[in-house]
């Protein structure tokens, strides 16, 4: 989003004119800010054989797969609904990497007949797939490394008490299992968490991860799934991806060197690449001073964006229709009947009554983890792509809140 003449835009296209057009709460995002990040990735592990695998759960709508399909990635899907909208977007079977966890076997069993590569995290798991297929179908192992790193904790998956991955403590079990059933091991992989600042937490994980890929002999690729740290507010220390290019390529290389042979780099972004797209826009229905503080309350809320209340996660907040106004500190809430401050102390341009307000890096598990609490709407979404708005996503109505209720006689 840019600022010129006193107006915001995205690739020429006015938000104000955009609220006008589609209402508020409005999810916006940037293809070309997608299509970037990708690009920026790609060619920060240029070096290697690399594979970005777009972690659909950040943002599953069909418009924002088929932009990453046609860039060129594949998708990491974690349930069989993200599996089979990754099909309807394009992907093929091979471009599609399957993540379950403390899921029924059923799921497995299903993602083995639609042909992706599956990503088993348990031994149970693993041992009822050598008993069904034995070495018939290829299938990667999750482990989790023990690395306690990243932002909160409730995105930690690699420190011991994750219930993720099979634990490195556990890993003669592993191999055990494996030569029980010849099983096909075409990978390895790892995902210690988000918002990893340096390279240092993947060069610990590929340690642990090279050290048990040596003991398989038909390997494919390893994968290090994300974490990838993105801005959230000025001061805030992103992931260095082409100083972490450089480190891991390094590294990756000497591997396969003595490995035998050039083994594919996989990672799963999510965050990475489709956060700083988008954009959670709102109407300021009220400016509320009290003696405690001055309230925003805006027509959105928890509802819309829950990584606040969940994570304490941070989004900037801007004035949309009075970017120049004299700035001065509110605590931006919503309109559920819960505490939903999105947050406290923000400097902000003056808000009146009726301003459209921004909320930046809301393209990842925003409209995602979107729900219809206080019986309330999901927002509409419009992709901005090649300098035109395109409405993906309809805003709900009445219809859609009791379209699955089921009336009986009381």
């Amino acid at each position: 989003m840019q600022l010129e003449n006193n107006n915001y835009h995205i690739q020429g296209v006015q938000i104000t004119d955009l609220c006008k057009e589609f209402g508020t709460p409005l999810y916006v995002y940037n293809a070309a800010k997608i299509e970037n990040q990708y690009l920026r990735l790609k060619n920060a592990f240029s070096g290697v054989n690399v594979k970005i695998k777009y972690a659909a759960k950040a943002l599953t709508n069909q418009a924002i797969l088929k932009l990453l399909r046609k860039a060129g990635a594949g998708i990491d899907v974690v349930s069989l609904q993200e599996l089979q909208l990754g099909l309807m977007a394009g992907f093929l079977p091979t471009d599609i990497m399957f993540t379950p966890n403390c899921v029924a076997f059923e799921e497995i069993r299903q993602a083995v007949k639609l042909g992706v590569t599956v990503n088993i995290d348990n031994i149970p798991f693993l041992a009822q797939f050598g008993a069904e297929y034995g070495n018939g179908y290829p299938v990667c192992i999750r482990l989790n490394p023990h690395i306690e790193a990243g932002g909160n904790i409730k995105i930690m998956t690699g420190h011991k008490a994750s219930k993720f991955g099979i634990s490195i403590d556990q890993i003669d079990e592993v191999y055990e299992v494996v030569k029980k059933y010849n099983l096909d091991i075409a990978g390895v992989h790892v995902h210690s968490g988000s918002d990893f600042k340096s390279a240092d937490a993947f060069i610990k994980a590929a340690d642990v991860l090279f050290e048990v890929a040596k003991n398989f002999s038909n390997l494919k690729f390893l994968d290090f799934g994300s974490g990838f740290k993105v801005a959230y507010k000025a001061d805030d220390h992103a992931t260095d991806i082409e100083e972490l290019g450089k480190k891991m390529t390094a590294h990756f290389k000497n591997f396969c060197q003595s490995y035998g042979r050039e083994l594919e780099l996989w990672f799963e972004p999510g965050k990475f690449l489709v956060s700083e797209s988008g954009y959670l826009l709102c109407t300021a229905n009220v400016v509320k001073p009290t003696p405690a503080a001055t309230f925003v309350g805006v027509d959105t809320g928890l509802n819309h964006l829950i990584r606040p209340m969940m994570y304490g996660a941070y989004h900037s907040i801007i004035n949309i229709s009075n970017p120049s106004g004299a700035v001065q500190p509110y605590n931006v809430v919503g309109y559920i009947c819960e505490t939903d401050t999105f947050g406290t102390d923000m400097p902000m341009a003056e808000v009146k009554a009726g301003d459209i307000i921004g909320m930046l890096n809301a393209g990842a598990y925003g409209f995602s983890m979107s729900s219809n609490y206080n019986s309330r709407f999901r927002p509409a979404e419009v992709l901005i792509y090649q300098g035109n708005a395109h409405l993906i996503r309809k805003r709900e109505v009445m219809e859609d809140l009791t379209r699955n209720q089921v009336e009986i006689d009381i």
